[in-house]
């Protein structure tokens, strides 16, 4: 990539944010357009406007977003999006920090070195000889000047370290106070029981349990849920949840056609095969009726034989004292200690029904699922490899002659050297996040909160491992591999070697991410069109809808590892190219400013964990940490610099950092303190209405005499699952 390009590629994606920007000023103006850019006011019940200024500035947003406090963020989104803002000021301080030094004294230190550029050396794959310039590959072998870029190295690490202490300081704290809260929090309560042992004879598995936790809470034990295999009544709820839509819907179209010529209305029909497209036609609302009317007997049926032939051994414990439930979920409860394990109970709405008894499978299934997340994260390597090495013009026109007329034009040229290998890249990702999540809960993690963090930690490690190793690396993916197979020792120096040669793709990249990414996000152009052509084509009543607008969360499967993907980028290049700094400030800081302004009006949390993704994301921060260390270490002994082993204790340093804060805070984003939960609640808990929340809705009777069930009721859980 040449400098025009480059230039070209930053000045193309800053002017379609512009657009994308004034497009969000005017469509969110519109009454229209309201479900789509303020639905969580909407779903709250306030006014999109309250606390705004109404005004066609279409900068207004960032001042919002700028004066809002961390206290407005808790109360619209909770303490999760609170923490994920910490994160972002955290990495955003530690780029701005880094670059306040490095930027003034290394640029200058690389631009006045005499050394004569190599292609080895080169940090553009190209003729961009003035970032070359501006970076570590300027400065010659051996030279006395890398002790500037050493004791950057040391200055970036010990920020990081700075910054990450006060930052998970600061989410201990969030979480302290959101766990002592006077509100009644239904998970407080309850806690989840696992390695129940086989029922003794002449007890069943629910007196099992409740003589148990009896006879050691005595005072405090409420009540039992025990767990049961929901897939098959969950089946049956699901079509019947399904007709109830589709007769909803057919009563809409029928009320719908009534008109003054026609007062009787015209009944809809439907086909009785696949889809309602095959079969014979009949009167849609009769058809639906009756299906219904099915149903529903085969639904309780199917109810009391899970309730009484599939339960599991495992339970929901309740206490009437969330103190007592706290100390539960932290104490060895037997002898052996493998049975009558008892941890938190995650929140009554992070959950996936049918698949909670895979959480009693033996936990060498999950070494089976880690096996094919490494399978995927090695053969994904490939064809990203080859992405990186063939998506450069002069591959594409060899592999693909007929482009050649069309890739010369002078136009067509220069925006596919800027935007093709990075387009590529981020499609490739595009495909894989659900993959994750799908292989999360076939781990046996069926809490929605936990497969998030789960699927979100293997695609980090899957982006670092494929984008970052992988694109440094691809440029030169056969000799690379023929250098290893000679030398396995020599895989960091190689990595050091290869990462200057990608340094502008990156800057690319980062760019295109934000400034293409965050614009898009703003506008939201795309969930704009699908509702529109939803709400016109097939929404026939209210709750279609609202569907149609319905925002989803923040989507922390797939956000968390971009940014994290985004930190390893511009650390690993804050010392080798401290260009690349600007760069990560504005990803971070336009982030802050665009997530902001989502989290406030648009985005509704699925679940609250209060903080539990912290660690998740301080471990991840530090693996890029150290990896970027390691390369520095490389890179050094790559110039030839005597004094490159200074660097050795950094990696260490980080790995006792990362143990110390372990140490010191995770256990309470494990556990609820007993000091926070012994905090006075406002008012008695409804210890009926907590246990009802743990029923799964395919359990719940569909007659209003629900008392037929009470008794099996007793010996069921929701399928809820661990946090």
């Amino acid at each position: 990539m040449d400098f025009s390009s480059f230039l070209t590629s930053l000045g193309t994606s800053f002017v379609i944010f512009l657009v994308l920007m004034f497009l969000f000023t005017w469509l969110s103006r519109r009454p229209g357009n309201h479900v789509i850019y303020y639905p969580n006011r909407i779903i709250r019940g306030l006014d999109p406007y309250v606390g705004m200024r109404l005004t066609r500035n279409p900068f207004a947003w960032i001042r919002e977003a700028v004066v809002s406090t961390e206290a407005d963020v808790i109360r619209m989104s909770g303490v999760d999006s609170a923490v994920y803002f910490v994160f972002l000021t955290t990495v955003l301080g530690i780029l701005v920090l880094a670059g306040i030094l490095l930027l003034p004294v290394l640029l200058p230190v690389a631009a006045t070195a005499k050394a004569v550029i190599k292609a080895n050396n080169s940090t553009s794959q190209g003729t961009f000889d003035d970032l070359d310039k501006l970076s570590m590959g300027h400065i010659e072998e051996s030279s006395l000047r890398l002790w500037a870029f050493l004791i950057g190295t040391y200055w970036v690490s010990f920020l990081a370290y700075c910054l990450l202490w006060k930052a998970y300081k600061h989410v201990s704290e969030l979480r302290s106070a959101a766990l002592m809260s006077p509100e009644v929090k239904n998970e407080q309560f309850a806690v989840l029981v696992r390695d129940i042992p086989p029922v003794p004879q002449g007890q069943t598995r629910k007196e099992q349990v409740d003589s148990y936790f009896k006879a050691i809470y005595p005072d405090t034990f409420y009540r039992s849920m025990v767990v049961t295999d929901n897939k098959k009544v969950n089946k049956i709820y699901e079509e019947l949840e399904g007709y109830k839509k589709k007769l909803a819907r057919a009563e809409a179209i029928y009320t719908t056609s009534k008109t003054t010529a026609i007062p009787e209305g015209t009944r809809p029909t439907t086909k009785t095969g696949f889809l309602g497209l095959l079969g014979k036609k009949v009167d849609a609302i009769e058809y639906y009726d009756e299906k219904i009317k099915e149903l529903i007997p085969k639904l309780e049926a199917e109810q009391k034989i899970t309730l009484k032939d599939r339960q599991q051994c495992a339970a929901v414990v309740f206490f009437n004292n969330r103190v007592t439930a706290a100390a539960a979920s932290q104490s060895l409860h037997d002898t052996m200690v493998d049975t009558w394990t008892v941890m938190d109970a995650p929140e009554p709405d992070s959950y996936y029904g049918p698949t909670f008894e895979k959480v009693l499978r033996e936990a060498n299934s999950q070494y089976v699922i880690y096996f094919i997340v490494f399978l995927t994260i090695f053969f994904y390597m490939i064809p990203i490899g080859f992405v990186s090495a063939l998506t450069t013009l002069d591959n594409l026109k060899k592999l693909l002659p007929f482009l050649k007329p069309v890739v010369d034009q002078p136009a067509i040229k220069t925006v596919l050297q800027a935007y093709l290998p990075q387009l590529a890249l981020i499609i490739f990702l595009a495909m894989l996040p659900k993959f994750l999540l799908f292989l999360s809960k076939a781990e046996g993690i069926p809490s929605e909160s936990h497969a998030q963090r789960a699927a979100s930690g293997k695609y980090f490690y899957f982006s670092v491992l494929n984008v970052f190793i992988g694109v440094t690396l691809g440029s030169t993916l056969f000799s690379t591999l023929k250098d290893i197979k000679d030398d396995p020792d020599s895989i960091v120096t190689l990595l050091a070697n290869s990462l200057p040669g990608s340094a502008t793709f990156f800057l690319t990249f980062v760019a295109l991410k934000f400034f293409v990414g965050y614009g898009l996000e703003l506008s939201r152009i795309i969930p704009l069109i699908i509702y529109h052509i939803k709400k016109k084509y097939l929404c026939k009543n209210e709750a279609e809808l609202k569907e149609a607008w319905a925002p989803g969360d923040l989507g922390y499967a797939t956000k968390i590892p971009g940014d994290m993907l985004i930190v390893t980028i511009v650390l690993c290049y804050s010392v080798i190219a401290p260009l690349i700094l600007p760069f990560g400030v504005l990803y971070f800081g336009l982030g802050w400013l665009v997530l902001r302004n989502q989290v406030l009006k648009v985005y509704v949390p699925k679940y609250e964990t209060y903080g539990r993704m912290w660690p998740h994301m301080f471990i991840r921060i530090m693996a890029s940490l150290i990896l970027y260390q390691v390369t520095m270490i490389g890179y050094f002994s790559a110039k030839l610099f005597v004094y490159a082993p200074l660097l050795i204790p950094l990696p260490i340093l980080s790995l006792i950092f990362t143990f110390i804060c372990k140490k010191k805070f995770y256990r309470f984003f494990q556990s609820t303190a007993l000091e926070v939960a012994s905090h006075e609640l406002k008012e008695n808990p409804n210890m009926e209405a907590i246990f009802r929340s743990y029923i799964p809705p395919c359990l719940s009777a569909e007659k209003a005499d629900e008392d037929q069930f009470e008794d099996a009721l007793s010996q069921v859980s929701r399928t809820a699952s661990m946090a």
